[in-house]
């Protein structure tokens, strides 16, 4: 990683082609059980089936501002081709002080016209979401990512900020892939937007069929791959049948290398929805540690059985 993010220094997983393509497995080392299984299928899907027809050739993307100094965002900011920035916030030991300098100098570089969107990542109660976003929100918030961890807090959060006439949006991620039921999000009326990614979920189609029932815009979001996962993130957005907001999808920037002959990362606000070619030279350079390999393909054989077990469970 170019900056510490996410909480990590280094992003580790596995690339494999199969007759369909390439396809990433890239489970955050937090991750465990089957909380991996999703991301297995979304691997399978990349290697054996590829992508659903797209809609559209082209995917408008964010930049992605980690926890920086205000200085150092406003240099990132300007510096991305990017008319939207998703700004991370509620990073442990900074305050919201740290926060509003932050938003206020990516503000500063994109202009009136640019949007800015907020990310804690579940970091917030509902009074400390209530407090930071009355606060945020006189930079012109497009929407605020996963303020609290509960989709019960969100619902509450979103229902407070109404009463106050504070109108800034409400995007579920955490509590739409990291739950048994996705669709909470929408019982409950906790959120306006709907942050889906693809590992996570369990792939392409799975994610289409979330975007359907789940009744509300969807963004199309990264989980920090490289240009291997990315690619089934442009798959989803470029099949979706509308598209309103920007994509999360230009994060192969926080990356100090990546696999592609041509990485995917935003020309002019967009991406492109073409073939992927890797480099054999980068596959070669990037190549784990045998330990560290090793912890990977055992992790992959027993999650592989894991999912195959449920699999027959769900068929019996």
């Amino acid at each position: 990683m170019r900056t510490r993010f996410r909480g990590i220094d280094q992003r580790q997983g596995m690339v494999w082609r199969g007759p369909a393509g390439w396809a990433e497995w890239s489970p955050f080392l937090d991750y465990d059980g089957p909380e991996l299984v999703p991301w297995w299928r979304a691997a399978v899907e990349a290697a054996e089936q590829g992508w659903p027809e797209p809609v559209r050739d082209r995917v408008l993307v964010n930049s992605t501002i980690p926890a920086l100094p205000p200085e150092q965002a406003y240099t990132l900011a300007a510096a991305a081709s990017c008319g939207t920035a998703k700004v991370k916030v509620a990073e442990r030991g900074q305050s919201l002080a740290d926060d509003l300098a932050r938003v206020e100098a990516v503000r500063d570089a994109l202009g009136p016209s640019g949007q800015v969107r907020v990310d804690a990542n579940g970091g917030w109660s509902v009074d400390e979401a209530e407090t930071a976003v009355r606060q945020l929100a006189r930079h012109g918030l497009e929407y605020v990512e996963q303020p609290c961890a509960q989709v019960e807090e969100l619902a509450e959060l979103r229902r407070r900020l109404a009463r106050r006439g504070v109108h800034v949006l409400i995007a579920a991620d955490e509590s739409i892939r990291r739950v048994e039921d996705p669709y909470r999000v929408r019982e409950l009326e906790a959120a306006d937007v709907a942050v889906l990614k693809v590992q996570p979920l369990g792939g392409v189609r799975a994610c289409l069929e979330i975007a359907e029932r789940i009744g509300l815009p969807v963004v199309v979001s990264s989980a920090l791959e490289t240009s291997v996962g990315i690619r089934a993130g442009v798959a989803l957005a470029a099949a979706l049948p509308e598209l309103p907001y920007a994509c999360g999808l230009n994060t192969v920037p926080l990356l100090t290398g990546d696999l592609a002959v041509t990485p995917l990362v935003a020309q002019a606000g967009e991406l492109p929805v073409t073939d992927l070619v890797l480099d054999e030279e980068r596959l070669a350079r990037h190549r784990a540690r045998p330990e560290v390999a090793a912890f990977w393909q055992a992790r992959l054989v027993r999650i592989s059985e894991l999912a195959r077990a449920t699999e027959r469970v769900g068929r019996g």
